[in-house]
């Protein structure tokens, strides 16, 4: 089941993010985040304050979170977007994020697609969100789902991290 989060659940998706980060040390990285930069409680915290973000709970745990707004990254002011759109006609994915212990079950499909019913709920005309150019699983999902690429930049992810070879993605809905 995917719905809003609540500060009940920050533990968990605290949790989550920390098997995250154990999965990555220990399997090798496909993301930039970094442990206690990005991203960490105060992130989780501001998106349930904000209403911006959504789990997907499965048994009473957290699987998988997802923060679900209009707000574009200063970057995405540079990018050649598909369409040229207005601010409040694009919703924008951050910070997706599945408990390692859950992939290969929906978990991530079933966020990104709650993500786009929620921008067209908000007729929104395109779903745009970022990731890293190494980060094949994410990338491999979002165009099986009909995102495009298109654009690579750099990118200061969670406004913390430096990254090149940063890759666009946009939905037009």
């Amino acid at each position: 089941m995917i719905r809003k989060a609540n500060f009940n659940d920050i533990e968990l998706i605290e949790d989550t993010y920390n098997e995250h980060f154990a999965h990555e040390l220990e399997c090798g990285a496909f993301t930039v985040f970094k442990k206690g930069v990005y991203p960490t409680k105060k992130d989780a915290e501001k998106a349930v304050n904000d209403g911006t973000l959504y789990v997907y709970e499965d048994n009473h745990n957290i699987a998988g979170s997802i923060i679900i707004d209009r707000v574009q990254p200063r970057e995405y002011a540079e990018i050649a977007w598909e369409k040229a759109l207005k601010s409040d006609e694009v919703m924008v994915i951050h910070l997706l994020i599945v408990r390692p212990s859950m992939t290969g079950k929906g978990v991530a499909s079933s966020l990104v697609k709650y993500a786009m019913e929620v921008a067209r709920n908000n007729s929104c005309k395109a779903l745009r969100l970022d990731t890293g150019g190494q980060n094949i699983p994410a990338i491999s999902l979002y165009k099986k789902l009909g995102f495009q690429i298109v654009a690579t930049a750099s990118m200061k992810v969670g406004n913390a991290i430096e990254h090149s070879g940063h890759l666009f993605l946009e939905k037009v809905l």
